[in-house]
């Protein structure tokens, strides 16, 4: 970062073929409580979270913060994008503008986290040129290590946290010409 403040994804909503990101709504909460009780989405990140629990706890416009969006396909959330500073869980992302993904399992392999990210990226470079991104993810996400490579992140290192081997990747858009 270039030491101009945090730098999030400016101007919502993106619209790309198919799908919408956009600020979470209250609409959402349903789909953040069946997301992040999935065990199959929890499966690389700590694992599924008790529905009850966050039955109780999610506030009624869940992940409102600058740089989370809402992935909408058709008017409802299929799953949730982090394009902001990174959150410090780890200190290789540290200072750093972060992408992350969550999509419920019933979207998998349809294209749409490719599709949603590389939107984000793409308004990110334009917002801010020539500016890195990082991604972290275990070694052994295999569709998150394959989704990295289709976005452009190359790898900058690997290193164990969560009891797993991480790896970390960059992306840097081409600064415009001239």
């Amino acid at each position: 970062m270039t030491g101009t403040g945090p730098m999030t994804l400016p101007r919502v909503p993106i619209r790309t073929d198919r799908l919408v990101l956009r600020e979470p709504e209250a609409r959402d909460r349903e789909a953040f409580i069946e997301l992040f009780s999935s065990p199959e989405a929890g499966a690389f990140i700590g694992g599924a979270q008790p529905r009850e629990v966050l039955e109780r706890e999610m506030p009624e416009v869940p992940g409102r913060r600058p740089g989370h969006l809402v992935v909408d396909l058709d008017g409802a959330m299929i799953g949730r994008i982090t394009l902001a500073e990174a959150a410090g869980h780890l200190r290789q992302a540290a200072g750093r503008t972060e992408l992350g993904y969550l999509f419920l399992p019933s979207a998998w392999g349809h294209g749409y986290a490719a599709e949603a990210c590389a939107a984000a990226l793409d308004r990110f470079a334009g917002a801010f040129p020539g500016e890195p991104v990082v991604l972290a993810t275990r070694t052994d996400n295999v569709r998150s290590m394959r989704l990295a490579a289709k976005l452009g992140f190359t790898e900058a290192e690997r290193f164990e946290a969560y009891g797993a081997e991480q790896w970390l990747g960059v992306w840097s858009p081409a600064a415009p010409a001239g």
